[in-house]
């Protein structure tokens, strides 16, 4: 069989919610942060985290709304090394920076 006869069916559609689902995690993760950061008082070291938190979270943000853009081609491409490192880049970079609100 070619590709050019190839019928992706629903592939597309679930990979798209999938990132809104990851999308909308994030978000929580980040409010929650927020929400931690500034419970009883903000300390210097939590708005810094908070502000980094926000950072990672618009990184991601941005990685997903571009793959979900992309989704909607009639022949979406794969994830880009450059894309994947960075949603898991900022991934990362947010459970760090929400432990370092604990301490």
């Amino acid at each position: 069989m070619t590709t050019a006869g190839r019928d992706p069916g629903l592939q597309p559609e679930r990979t798209r919610l999938a990132w809104r689902r990851t999308t909308l995690s994030c978000t929580v993760v980040a409010l929650l942060a927020g929400k931690q950061a500034l419970h009883g008082g903000a300390s210097p070291a939590a708005i810094i985290a908070l502000s980094l938190s926000a950072l990672a979270w618009l990184g991601f943000l941005r990685v997903a709304n571009r793959r979900v853009q992309g989704m909607g081609t009639a022949r979406p491409g794969p994830l880009g090394a450059r894309a994947a490192l960075t949603a898991a880049a900022c991934t990362v970079a947010l459970a760090v920076f929400a432990a370092a609100m604990l301490f």
